[in-house]
């Protein structure tokens, strides 16, 4: 049994798990600690308080508010596990934009500007077709497929720069990213999608469920009842698992790995680096894309059409879920998860005590800077075990058998 487990131990998989589960840990902590230096310093936060920031820190999202007697209740929060599920969804799709191209070698930083045009394409479609004339659920394959392609083929311009050109994947998606940002805000501006029934949110596009086109809840919402949950996450799961398969089980993810191993030697091999650095910026903006399309096409709220000024801080978001999940597509899962669950912690720390969510941002910051440390993290693991089997190796040996020194003397007599 002992030797499974120190045969389990000595996987570079598990000693990445382990790296990531140590930053986790660390970040919660000192979230924490935080929580406990603001409570002393600040006079309207008692001890009871700070007590419970730490508790909602670690377990914020088995609460379920405060009773009659103001103390917090714990237990099954149905509506808290269902928003952290749907707030998940576009993380594990922008998670896997970033964690596909560091795959191969390439970082995209371009899934804020990827988000908004799968965004701005998924809604046009969505809100474009008439119900009436073609079935709701063709519009929203439409429009999910629209906005995946609007998202490739902008992801797809870095891509060309870097492949034809040399021009570094990261200045080209930033520069892609305000590109994108002015020409959503321009599209929605000139166009007839603005919310102009609710004369206060006429700087809002309709939600999908306007016209009857919004994604499903397959009984998902009798599960977690009173949440924003839908079947979108389901269809993230799936395409991260498709994702999974692709960079690991077929000859195209062999290829883009060895070009993001090493482009020269790839093309020695006669494997084509610049398609498939075209390819994966193409496959990584489809994903940052299609993580909007499945948010906005839930019908659950109306996106704010005047975007020139900000990015969707969706987009950056799926960098920390890459790197915690160490840029493996099922690891994009659950680090997801465990991004949109510091989201409602946050929400819970601010409506349940005197401290408010930005305490989350120095957790998640935390956990961030520990993961790009994540190499030095499993280097220190694998140096306290080479550290125990050395020092097991290098017990006293038994001095010489009393027999075979005998034997030796006759022989020298």
């Amino acid at each position: 049994m002992k030797e499974n487990l120190l045969t389990i131990y000595e996987k570079e998989s598990t000693k990445k798990v382990l790296a990531s589960l140590i930053s986790i840990l660390v970040g919660l902590v000192v979230g924490a600690i935080v929580v406990v230096i603001v409570g002393l310093f600040k006079d309207t936060i008692t001890l009871k308080g700070i007590w419970d920031g730490v508790r909602l820190i670690f377990a914020g999202i088995l609460s379920t508010g405060r009773n009659s007697a103001g103390n917090l209740t714990w237990g099954y929060n149905a509506q808290s596990l269902g928003n952290m599920l749907f707030r998940a969804m576009p993380l594990v799709m922008t998670g896997l934009s970033v964690a596909v191209a560091n795959k191969t070698g390439l970082f995209n930083i371009g899934a804020p500007g990827q988000y908004l045009m799968g965004t701005m394409a998924s809604l046009m479609i969505a809100l474009g077709i008439p119900s009436e004339v073609v079935p709701a659920w063709i519009i929203w394959i439409l429009a999910f497929l629209g906005g995946c392609l609007a998202g490739a083929i902008w992801g797809a311009i870095p891509g060309v720069l870097k492949a034809f050109l040399n021009i570094n994947e990261v200045l080209a998606c930033i520069m892609t990213n305000w590109l994108a940002a002015n020409v959503v805000t321009w599209a929605f501006d000139v166009s007839n999608f603005k919310n102009v029934v609710e004369n206060t949110k006429s700087g809002y596009i309709y939600k999908t469920s306007f016209n009857g086109v919004a994604t499903p809840k397959l009984g998902l919402d009798k599960i977690f009842p009173g949440s924003q949950i839908n079947a979108g996450i389901l269809v993230a799961i799936l395409i991260a698992i498709a994702m999974y398969i692709l960079i690991n089980k077929t000859t195209l993810g062999y290829q883009l790995k060895a070009c993001g191993s090493n482009r020269h030697a790839a093309r020695y091999a006669g494997i084509n680096d610049k398609r498939n650095i075209v390819l994966s910026m193409a496959i990584a903006g489809a994903l940052a894309s299609g993580g909007a399309a499945l948010y906005w096409l839930s019908g659950n709220t109306e996106f704010y059409w005047s975007t020139y000024q900000s990015l969707p801080s969706a987009g950056f978001n799926g960098i920390p879920v890459a790197l915690l999940a160490v840029n493996n597509s099922i690891g994009v899962i659950f680090s997801a998860i465990f991004m949109a669950m510091l989201d409602i912690v946050g929400q819970q720390l601010t409506g349940y005590t005197a401290y408010n969510e930005y305490i989350t941002d120095v957790i998640i910051s935390v956990i961030v800077y520990l993961s790009a440390f994540s190499l030095v993290i499993r280097m220190f693991l694998t140096s306290k075990h080479k550290a125990r089997e050395e020092n097991a190796n290098a017990e006293p040996q038994p001095a010489a058998d009393d027999t075979d020194a005998q034997q030796k003397g006759g022989e020298d007599a």
